[in-house]
């Protein structure tokens, strides 16, 4: 098949699919994290300590795992496009919820809910991305897809800090407005998903008979290619070491993501701002992050490997943090943080494709749910070790010291322990 075809069948699909997708994830994430802003102002006025509030943003964390393994094998039977719509319009329902939290305890109940509402939405969406680009592709699919992070962190920031501003308007607190205003796009959205969102390719009627035989002939080679080394059950695919130890690779990066995010905008207010700038200078780590989720998704693609590029971001996310923690309360401690962000984004494009690398069907679906389970278990650790050490020494150092662990943690099991080969079959 010509290079020319190819090419324009997978911009034909990048541009109906990833559009949706990546504004699908990026409110996803808005409306995971912006619980980090709600706290400039609900932590003083519900009575939430810093404990509580890292107990409770990571708590999110194991409802979300809980329920994620399930909701791929559903996802799985029924369809990504119905039920990728119906955790949308779920989560957004609980998550303008939050601004009901009258204290510490309706608080943790209601971010564990969110987790619940929200369990299945990533994986379901890597594993659907996994049935429509060939292996070839999928490191700068993948760094397309997680553009919404730094985006949603940068966009979270500077809007939240606006709507905090809001504080009285309708009787309502700044806080409660931030949930309120952005639940909304997450239940637009999900009409958009259900109209536009096609569940296989062989139901693409927008792809012609010769671009559905061309991409459908790639994936099953790949299938065979996979399957030739062993076909997994999902049983079988939820024990395998492979899969466990990438669950721990994404757990200890994770834990090292999720500390950050939950507390940047607590250490960047301890400058002495308003939130409005606040908001304005959290996202700087946020924007420049997007360097590393480029370079390393078009790296590793280009190279046909994955391990190693995974390493070497983990690395460099270590020495972020540990960059932060050293430099304390300075604007220095923002570049250093925008290191840390380069590392961590650029670790997203060189692992996501690493489980369709040896697991397909069902068993792909269940396994990238228990990495994606498992691993954002370190979205629990990370906000809940970090508030307990800020209650405990009054600062956020030796937490900071302590995520740079994590991430150099991530770095040295990927290098040694992890054995996922190259990105998969080359074009022939």
């Amino acid at each position: 098949m010509e290079d020319g075809f190819e090419r324009r069948t997978i911009l034909k699909i990048s541009w109906r699919l990833l559009p949706l997708i990546v504004a699908s994830y990026l409110v996803a994430y808005i409306d995971r994290t912006n619980v980090a802003f709600a706290s400039l102002t609900m932590n003083k006025d519900l009575g939430i300590s810093s404990y509580a509030y890292g107990w409770g943003a990571g708590i999110f964390f194991l409802g979300y795992a809980l329920f994620e393994v399930p909701s791929n094998l559903i996802l799985d039977r029924v369809g990504a496009r119905r039920w990728i719509a119906r955790i949308m319009i779920t989560w957004a329902i609980v998550s303008a919820a939050m601004a009901l939290a009258t204290g510490p305890t309706s608080f943790l109940v209601l971010r564990f809910l969110l987790g619940v509402a929200e369990a299945g939405f990533f994986p379901g969406v890597i594993y659907y991305l996994s049935i429509w680009f060939p292996a070839r592709y999928r490191g700068r699919v993948i760094s397309a897809l997680f553009l919404a992070v730094p985006v949603s962190n940068a966009l979270a920031s500077a809007i939240s800090g606006a709507i905090l501003e809001m504080d009285g308007i309708g009787g309502l607190r700044g806080w409660q407005w931030v949930f309120i205003l952005e639940a909304m796009p997450a239940v637009l959205l999900a009409f958009v998903v259900l109209r536009q969102m096609t569940d296989r390719p062989a139901a693409a009627a927008w792809l012609d008979d010769r671009e559905k035989a061309w991409l459908e002939g790639e994936l099953a080679a790949e299938r065979s290619a996979v399957q030739a080394g062993g076909h997994l059950s999902v049983r079988k695919a939820l024990t395998h070491p492979r899969v466990l130890m990438l669950s721990l690779i994404y757990m200890t990066s994770v834990t090292a993501s999720y500390g950050i995010v939950f507390f940047l905008p607590q250490i960047v207010k301890g400058f002495g701002q308003s939130n409005v700038m606040t908001g304005l200078l959290t996202a700087i780590p946020y924007t420049i992050g997007v360097l590393g989720l480029l370079a390393w998704g078009w790296s590793s693609d280009r190279h046909h490997e994955r391990r190693w590029h995974l390493a070497a971001a983990m690395a460099v996310a270590a020495v972020g943090l540990f960059g932060v923690a050293w430099l304390g309360q300075s604007y220095w401690a923002l570049a250093a943080m925008s290191v840390a962000t380069i590392g961590l984004y650029g670790s997203r494009p060189c692992f996501w494709p690493m489980p369709s690398m040896f697991l397909t069907g069902a068993a792909a679906a269940g396994g990238i749910a228990l990495i994606n389970s498992l691993g954002n278990l370190g979205g629990y650790v990370g906000p809940f070790i970090v508030g307990w050490i800020k209650d405990s020494t009054k600062s956020f150092e030796m937490g900071l010291y302590f995520l740079a662990a994590c991430a150099l943690a991530s770095a040295v099991i990927t290098a040694f322990a992890a054995r996922t080969g190259d990105a998969g079959p080359r074009p022939s």
